[in-house]
């Protein structure tokens, strides 16, 4: 089981966390990062983007690197392959995040050991936004809809 991965800690890692600095942001819409990002961004969140080719993305200032953001992180949302994560993971621990976010399919235990030894919660091989959805009853929203996950009781038995 990746760490960081039971039902109370991560809807208290996403309740903590309202600043989040979104590590290879895209600027294209119909990538992923930029769908999660903005997703969390109409959520209430402060996205804070992360990437050296851009220099702004989704309204906001976008930074080179981690060092660059000029005010406090609470999470870190990696969108990087996972040789990337550790030294992402180290830039974390310097800024003093308190959250290491890798997504789906980043799965990097080096970085894991980084982080947890730098004192920041790890949460690897998760969407952010499909459990943001998925705790918080986001999952009826448009693209989601699929009516197959609920968390309310059906009023009708499906045949």
């Amino acid at each position: 089981m990746p760490p960081m991965s039971d039902i109370n800690t991560l809807r208290r890692v996403l309740r903590e966390s309202r600043t989040m600095a979104v590590v290879g942001l895209s600027a294209d819409w119909f990538r992923p990062s930029n769908f999660a990002a903005k997703y969390m961004q109409a959520h209430g969140y402060r996205i804070i983007p992360v990437n050296p080719k851009y220099d702004e993305i989704l309204g906001e200032k976008c930074y080179p690197n981690l060092a660059a953001i000029p005010e406090p992180v609470d999470l870190v949302d990696v969108f990087r392959k996972p040789a990337d994560a550790s030294a992402i993971a180290r830039e974390a621990v310097a800024i003093g995040a308190r959250t290491l976010w890798l997504q789906i399919g980043v799965i990097n235990d080096e970085a894991v050991k980084i982080a947890e030894s730098g004192g920041l919660s790890v949460v690897m091989d998760r969407c952010v936004k499909i459990e943001y959805a998925r705790l918080f009853g986001g999952l009826n929203w448009f693209g989601v809809n699929t009516r197959l996950i609920s968390s309310r009781r059906p009023t009708w038995l499906p045949y």
